[in-house]
């Protein structure tokens, strides 16, 4: 094959199947004794940060459970989505509606006056429409409503189908929220709801998937979240993991230019593990050598080239979220020795301290930081800790005042 002629295997996005999803066994395994389960006494929470391959895991485990005769059915949770209790009713409705449209139930009808009214039964099919009307007609709360749909679904599918159960699984669940002011609270509901059916024997397996800030929000509305989900957090490839997701790739598409393992070791530094950095970079690296192969050039790997266009194309629009002091902030915390890891309000002070003119008092590092999470930049762990919620952010950060024209800031 002509190198020219070669298409480049990897293929960054978001969401996007990877060419080889290289690890995440144990994960799969997790997920699959859920779906063992005899009463659901755990569901699952997928968590990880962005780019370690979140939504591409939720899309493998839908075979995973359609081989093992479970329904499925979900979506992203959009923000609209958490509006209302309602809102959220609906969404789940029309969800449940693709899976069971053919399904048909019967219902008595009764016609006519006086002491012998005439009754017959009516056949209809559980489609939206369907559906909705049971829900408009259910008296009660939204979740009085959504229960009694919930249960005529699996009362016709266990009638209709010999599945075992169904698979309620969604993405971007982080931005679920209760909204006290409002008066409204789907996300407490959705909880409320699932935990109910459940203990009745409904085999209704909730799934969500999203940013570390989604199990404390969960226990945060409702304690006995706790108990009720399995949390299963992403993290980074390990070194070998990485290899494979480098390296098997290329061997599938069969190009006559491969990594040596000198440049596998770079595309490690430079990734850091994580599943969409490796794609990104190594798509980069064979354009790159695409083009220098075909002019007769010796191809390298111009990772400062690359680090610059991942910088403009994944980081720029995350940091032009903060404010000129909250950079400032987020800088304090890149010169962390563990800041890709865990940090506290106390570290950054002292830190600020040591480094900045004007440094920052405790009070207002704990303002900060809530800004910085409601912006996606930072998160607060169950420990009472805080995170980057943004892969390398901490390296981009160093790129950063590495090559800023103004003075800097320490």
């Amino acid at each position: 094959m002509n190198i020219s002629e070669f298409k480049n295997p990897f293929q960054p996005g978001a969401g996007h199947p990877p060419p080889h999803l290289a690890g995440r066994e144990e994960e799969k395994k997790e997920f699959l004794r859920l779906l063992e389960q005899d009463t659901i006494l755990e569901n699952l929470v997928l968590t990880g940060l962005r780019g370690v391959g979140k939504t591409v895991l939720l899309d493998t485990f839908k075979p995973l459970a359609q081989d093992r005769n479970w329904q499925w059915v979900g979506e992203d949770m959009s923000e609209s989505t958490s509006i209302s209790e309602e809102m959220i009713a609906i969404r789940l409705i029309t969800d449940l509606a693709i899976v069971t449209s053919d399904f048909v139930v019967q219902s008595e009808t009764i016609h006519g006056m006086g002491f012998k009214p005439k009754q017959e039964k009516r056949d209809y099919n559980l489609n939206y429409e369907n559906l909705l009307g049971i829900f408009k007609a259910t008296p009660g709360l939204v979740s009085d409503k959504l229960k009694s749909v919930l249960k005529i679904v699996w009362e016709a599918m266990a009638k209709a189908t010999s599945s075992r159960g169904l698979v309620f699984a969604y993405d971007e669940a982080q931005n679920l929220s209760d909204h006290a002011e409002k008066e409204q609270y789907p996300l407490s509901l959705l909880l409320d709801v699932f935990q109910s059916i459940q203990r009745k024997g409904i085999p209704f397996l909730l799934v969500l998937t999203g940013l570390p800030t989604l199990f404390p929000k969960l226990v945060e509305a409702r304690t006995f979240s706790e108990r009720m989900f399995h949390v299963v957090f992403l993290d980074r490839l390990t070194q070998e993991e990485s290899r494979d997701a480098i390296l098997t790739p290329i061997k599938k598409a069969n190009c006559r230019v491969r990594f040596s393992d000198d440049s596998v070791q770079i595309v490690i530094r430079v990734s850091g593990g994580y599943p969409y950095f490796i794609q990104f970079i190594c798509r980069e690296i064979y354009d790159v050598w695409i083009q220098r192969t075909s002019e007769g050039k010796e191809p390298t790997i111009p990772v400062e080239e690359i680090c610059r266009k991942l910088d403009s194309d994944f980081f720029a629009g995350r940091w032009a979220r903060a404010t000129d002091r909250q950079r400032v902030l987020l800088t304090v915390i890149a010169t962390l020795p563990n800041c890709e890891d865990e940090f506290t309000v106390q570290e950054i002070v002292e830190q600020s301290r040591q480094i900045l003119d004007r440094p920052f008092g405790g009070s207002q590092v704990n303002q900060m930081l809530s800004f910085l999470a409601d912006r996606g930049l930072i998160y607060k762990d169950r420990h009472g800790k805080y995170l980057f919620a943004v892969p390398l952010l901490g390296e981009f950060i160093k790129r950063q005042q590495q090559d800023s024209e103004t003075p800097r800031l320490f």
